[in-house]
């Protein structure tokens, strides 16, 4: 059987799915709760978005906060064992310090922890960007959020050599149909068909 964080009959895991601004991470986490209902589906920017209304955020960027990391790791964690079902976690994450932090907090928790990480050209990836739009009511806002998504590119590339050792790389411009079938099979998950 394969593995899927099974211990005593709990159910301990957790597929972080990482990688740039319009790699592919939504649409292979929808793909993966399609085929493996028992899952459930965990966005730590909400986590995020909820703390802006908080606190001031002087980065700009939520993940700075050591409150951030903690509750994602915390809420995961929670998810897991309350509800004792796999958690799936759509989260571009490349700081290595961070991922250090997040991860190694699930781990400590006991949790199985499958991360991949999506690789997708820098050419894919601006046009994917370019065809999304983020807040349709709001032009300007959309386009700077467009250009940040951009600008996060070369740093989610140069992460690559950063992230954790166990890191599954999967090729983001297969199908998403591809994509799901190797996650399924390295995680034990339901084909769900």
């Amino acid at each position: 059987m394969p593995d899927r964080g099974l211990s005593d009959g709990e159910i301990r895991v957790i597929v972080w799915v990482n990688g740039a601004f319009g790699s592919g991470k939504t649409t292979l986490v929808e793909e993966l709760r399609r085929r493996w209902p028992e899952v459930l589906v965990y966005d730590p920017e909400m986590v995020g978005y909820v703390l802006r209304e908080i606190v001031e955020v002087s980065t700009g960027d939520f993940q700075d906060l050591r409150l951030w990391r903690r509750q994602v790791a915390h809420l995961a964690v929670g998810l897991v064992e309350e509800y004792q079902k796999p958690v799936l976690v759509p989260m571009t994450l490349i700081n290595a310090g961070y991922a250090e932090e997040v991860f190694g907090a699930l781990e400590d928790a006991g949790m199985v922890v499958h991360h991949f990480f999506l690789k997708v050209s820098e050419e894919v990836l601006r046009k994917r960007i370019e065809g999304r739009s983020f807040t349709p009511d709001d032009p300007e806002q959309d386009e700077r959020v467009r250009q940040w998504c951009k600008a996060r590119i070369e740093p989610c590339a140069a992460a690559m050599r950063t992230l954790p050792s166990d890191t599954v790389f999967l090729d983001g411009e297969l199908t998403t149909t591809e994509l799901a079938d190797d996650v399924l099979a390295r995680v034990g998950g339901s084909s769900g068909a």
